[in-house]
């Protein structure tokens, strides 16, 4: 049973629920609603959630960028030109930065001199690979983590792209709630990353 909430009409229990848990206090309940109802619009990538239970989930989106490996994956270190903003802690996505080699940091810069690790880079392949370890957005207040994967492979017009998030660990009020949620969020991003190269 999810806990208690006030409601934002027009969403879920499992949206509203996603609200009540957003509790760390760098503002992400200030622009919950705006992040949520960005999530629910609909995406050019394909996406979803291939696995759920409580104790974790895997979501996965695929879509082809018109663009060779090479150029994808070194976008890949540049978020702050795809990544949308209602989904960083500073409201800007500028403020974001992705180290492309194994230990690189996904980091944050906050408004007011602070900083957010999203994650830490676990294996680089040029062209190919990039996995991230890290528990994004409000799983980072949960005693959760997951591994997000970017896997390139040549594809015309450019390259198939399969982003896939695997989560596993404690989250209140269970991880299988979020994973919709969590699925059309990495959609929308993998959608943004696709946007920067059909505007070329």
């Amino acid at each position: 049973m999810l806990p208690r909430c006030n409601k934002t009409r027009g969403l879920s229990d499992e949206t509203n629920w996603m609200m009540l848990r957003e509790r760390d206090g760098e503002g992400w309940g200030m622009r919950s609603t705006a992040l949520i109802l960005t999530a629910f619009l609909a995406t050019g990538a394909r996406s979803e959630v291939k696995s759920a239970s409580p104790a974790g989930f895997e979501t996965v989106s695929v879509a082809v960028v018109a663009a060779p490996p090479e150029q994808v994956y070194a976008m890949l270190g540049q978020p702050g030109r795809w990544w949308n903003k209602a989904h960083t802690y500073s409201g800007d996505a500028a403020n974001l930065s992705q180290d492309l080699r194994a230990g690189g940091c996904f980091c944050e810069k906050l408004v007011e001199g602070g900083t957010v690790e999203h994650g830490r880079v676990v294996q680089a392949q040029p062209g190919k690979l990039l996995r991230i370890h890290g528990a994004l957005g409000p799983l980072q207040a949960e005693g959760a983590t997951g591994a997000l994967t970017w896997a390139l492979k040549p594809a015309a017009p450019g390259t198939e792209v399969t982003l896939s998030y695997v989560v596993g660990g404690y989250v209140r009020g269970g991880a299988d709630k979020l994973a919709p949620i969590v699925d059309r969020v990495m959609a929308e991003q993998l959608t943004g990353l696709q946007a920067v190269f059909a505007r070329r």
